[in-house]
């Protein structure tokens, strides 16, 4: 197993004091042997004092009781052996020296027994503290697969299937063939959208010029419009000038007039006293007559140039009102023909957008593999017809696989990214170096279709588990045999 980085330097610092301690322990052990002999050989001291004391006490008590010797007695101690027997175990038991006094008793009487049981101990709390240590320096969990993209293969364009060029299993590199469509409808709609192309672009040539027709003919109306204006005022003007003449007319009639009406009633008071002939005074009536038959004639014309003005005024207010139409259109009209022009320009570049979607989906004809990997789940044949979107096959992204552990959450509290981590492949029995690449966003949990809600109803604290993302470190042998799905077991050293 693969330790990680910095592990060697604590090691080797954990077993320099483990050795140190072991060189305090064994020097103790010493003390204590030492010790141990001491008081062993004071306790055979005062054992054979105490036996000599016995000696001299029990000795006559004895030589007494030979000497009196009865047979009856002999026979009680026989019958009451067996119970003094019990009494006596019975009295010992209750008679025991305390444990610490017979654990003193025992290390004395068992000195080597008691430094290989001092020693064991020693090497099993060492063992037992390298074992916590190493427990404790790495999280792991058997829920975690190797996983990565499988990439569906499906067709963006409606055909039938002409050619078929990859099995299940196989390998294949990126952009290598892997089915061909029947091509010939996708052809024809090209050849449709080149020639609606071309008329548009014929389209855009023939009325391209009618924005500078359209300006140079808006241009003329215009000044067409303000000589008609020019035109009309200059009548207007001698319409007024002859209705100041016929005014003149009609007051010099009117004056003659006056005169002949003056003449012909001086020359009727003559007629009356005869002193003048009735033809003079039929001459002066005549004359009256005539001049008020021109005063009508001259108001009749002034009455007939005044109507002109009028006329004429009403011509020019309608030039005026052309001329301001036409000069309020011109742009109009000149902006109408720059819109077809750009109506046509804009058909032209849908038609050349036709044009593209027609390449691009004669290009689909033809369906290619994005990534290098391996073909799994084919569906199709040849003769098959395919939809859009219908996926046809799937290929496995075998350079870019990662492991994903779902670690409880009480495990991922010393968890960082780029820890080192052992991956064990169960499917190849086999040790691969890895990193913790990163941490997820949330709970698998809340990841899933139907995510918990806790405020609905009554709550169960359940430990969640995060999916946790652990990358293969490159260069690794064995590695090309890899497999999306296969079970793995982390081990992400976070000590």
């Amino acid at each position: 197993m693969t330790e990680p980085v910095g592990k060697d330097a604590q090691s080797s610092d954990r077993l320099l004091t483990l050795y140190e301690e072991q060189t305090r322990l064994r020097a103790e052990l010493d003390r204590l042997r030492s010790e141990h002999e001491r008081l062993l050989q004071e306790h055979r001291e005062l054992q054979k004092n105490g036996d000599q004391d016995h000696d001299k006490n029990g000795g006559g008590k004895d030589e007494k009781n030979e000497k009196a010797p009865d047979k009856q007695d002999e026979k009680k101690k026989d019958d009451s052996k067996d119970e003094k027997k019990d009494d006596n175990e019975d009295d010992e038991k209750e008679q025991k020296p305390p444990l610490r006094q017979r654990a003193i008793g025992w290390v004395r009487n068992h000195p080597v027994a008691t430094l290989v049981s001092l020693v064991a101990l020693v090497i099993l709390l060492i063992a037992g503290y390298f074992v916590w240590e190493y427990l404790e320096s790495y999280e792991s969990t058997d829920d975690a697969y190797v996983d990565g993209h499988i990439d569906p293969i499906s067709s963006r364009i409606s055909g039938h299937v002409v050619g078929v060029y990859v099995e299940n299993t196989w390998s294949v590199v990126e952009h290598q063939t892997l089915v061909d469509l029947d091509p010939r409808d996708y052809e024809v709609a090209l050849a449709q959208a080149r020639a609606a192309l071309a008329q548009a672009q014929a389209g855009l040539q023939a009325t391209s010029p009618n924005v500078p027709i359209a300006r140079t003919t808006e241009n003329t109306n215009v000044a067409t419009a303000d000589l008609a204006v020019s035109s009309a005022e200059a009548d207007v003007l001698a319409a007024r000038q002859q209705y100041q003449a016929a005014l003149a007319d009609l007051q010099q009639a009117e004056a003659n007039e006056t005169n002949a009406a003056a003449e012909e009633a001086r020359y009727r008071a003559l007629v009356d006293e005869q002193e003048v002939s009735r033809e003079i005074y039929d001459e002066r009536l005549t004359t009256l007559k005539g001049a008020r038959a021109i005063v009508a004639a001259r108001r009749a014309s002034a009455e007939a140039a005044r109507k002109t003005v009028d006329q004429r005024a009403a011509t020019l207010e309608q030039a005026r009102t052309r001329a301001a139409e036409a000069r309020e259109n011109s742009p109009r009209q000149v902006a109408v023909q720059h819109a077809n022009v750009e109506t046509r320009r804009a058909d032209v570049k849908a038609a050349q957008a036709r044009v593209h979607q027609a390449l691009l989906n004669l290009s689909y004809c033809k369906i290619f593999a994005p990534v290098a990997g391996i073909i799994g789940d084919k569906t199709i044949e040849v003769g098959s017809e395919v939809a859009p979107g219908q996926e046809m096959f799937a290929i496995t992204d075998l350079n870019h696989i990662w492991v994903t552990a779902n670690f409880k959450e009480t495990q991922i509290r010393n968890m960082h990214p780029r820890q080192s981590v052992t991956i064990h492949v169960d499917a190849l029995s086999q040790d691969f170096d890895g990193y913790l690449e990163n941490m997820p966003g949330a709970t698998g949990s809340q990841y899933s279709l139907l995510p918990p809600e806790n405020a609905t109803g009554n709550f169960v604290k359940v430990v969640q588990r995060l999916p946790v993302r652990i990358r293969f470190k490159p260069n690794q042998p064995h590695a090309e045999r890899l497999r999306p799905g296969m079970s793995v077991e982390p081990k992400v050293w976070v000590k």
